[in-house]
């Protein structure tokens, strides 16, 4: 458990992400969380690497509608602050904060506050004797790296915890998560590390991602980029979303249109992200330029629309022709039946879990 979200055991994959505002700046902080929460956020990380960040973080927990992360490095007593001030999990390294006696005092921390921990194994800050023996990063050394940690924080009866391995090399990163899986039975928290900027990171992440999760291999998942935060908890859901594992918004089905499209396809499109982004309910809808597959898609959507000619096109509904259209007033019809269809299937999720609860 991360707060109240539960990570592994058969749960919903949780997306999250990581502030990358100054932690001592906690109005700041906050407004990029609820951004963030806004988003679809399950969990956010936030780093606290000075005393005056853990000072500040207690504010934060208590004012976050999610759950919260502490990254720790190094600084034993930032862990304990932090687990003081309310965090739901530590990132940490056990190995990494020294003593015997600092490691047992965070463990120690951690259970009297009901915090988690994750196990962050990242190929670009192996320990030396690691380095040293296998001679590079590699998924040996990463997947030893983890499970030495994993040790300690069960030599102390403490078990709550998930581990990430992470590269920046997605195949390297796929290898590391195929090693830990078969090694240890417990939850994993994907990434590719440092993926990059918004297009290649995504493109990287996605094949990363995308290939352990197809393969059962994942229990959370944040994707690194090099780009505003909320884009990374609205890429983690496409991710889920591609794959048929979680769903959460307006999925949409477009063609990357011709020279028999009826209207402008990729104008409309852009155009109806922004327009239906508030929506969270999970539905389909398709907007197609021509009769060639327009009508074969919208047989499988919530809402449609497939161009036609003289500038107007047709709007289907539950997969059946509704009504003819103009172009002229097109985005604001769909728009409006995908409100509707969206408020439509809340009542109906809302009524079915009034009667779970009779019952």
């Amino acid at each position: 458990m991360v707060g109240n979200v539960p990570v592994g055991g058969g749960a919903p994959i949780t997306v999250q992400s990581m502030t990358n505002t100054l932690t001592s700046d906690a109005a700041a902080t906050l407004e990029q969380i609820r951004q963030l929460e806004e988003a679809g956020a399950d969990i956010v990380r936030v780093s606290c690497p000075d005393v005056e960040s853990t000072a500040a973080f207690r504010t934060i927990a208590r004012e976050s509608r999610v759950p919260l992360v502490a990254d720790i490095h190094f600084h034993y007593k930032r862990g304990i602050e932090a687990a003081e001030a309310g965090a739901a999990c530590l990132r940490i390294n056990p190995g990494n904060i020294g003593s015997p006696d600092r490691v047992r005092d965070v463990i120690q921390a951690a259970k009297d506050h009901g915090c988690s921990m994750r196990i962050g194994v990242n190929a670009g800050s192996l320990e030396r004797e690691l380095l040293e023996k296998y001679g590079e990063p590699c998924p040996d050394a990463m997947v030893e790296s983890a499970l030495n940690h994993a040790r300690i924080l069960q030599d102390h009866d403490f078990h709550a915890f998930k581990i990430s391995v992470k590269a920046s090399d997605p195949f390297l990163t796929v290898a590391a998560y195929q090693q830990l899986a078969e090694a240890i039975d417990c939850p994993l928290h994907l990434g590719v590390t440092e993926a990059g900027p918004l297009r290649t990171g995504t493109i990287k992440s996605a094949i990363g991602l995308g290939s352990m999760l197809w393969a059962g291999i994942g229990d959370t998942i944040r994707v690194s980029l090099a780009a505003d935060p909320v884009e990374e908890i609205k890429v983690g859901f496409d991710i889920l979303k591609s794959l048929g594992l979680r769903h959460r918004g307006v999925n949409i089905i477009a063609c990357p249109s011709c020279a028999r499209q009826g209207f402008n396809v990729i104008e409309t499109v852009g155009v109806l992200e922004e327009r239906l982004a508030h929506i969270t309910t999970p539905m389909s809808l398709s907007i197609i330029g021509c009769v060639v597959n327009g009508p074969g898609e919208a047989l499988y959507t919530d809402v449609g629309f497939t161009g036609g000619g003289a500038g107007s096109g047709m709007v289907y509904l539950n997969g059946k022709i509704a009504h003819k259209q103009h172009n002229d007033g097109m985005i604001e019809e769909i728009v409006a039946q995908v409100e509707a269809k969206a408020a439509e299937l809340d009542a109906a999720r809302a009524g079915q879990a009034a009667l779970e609860a009779a019952e």
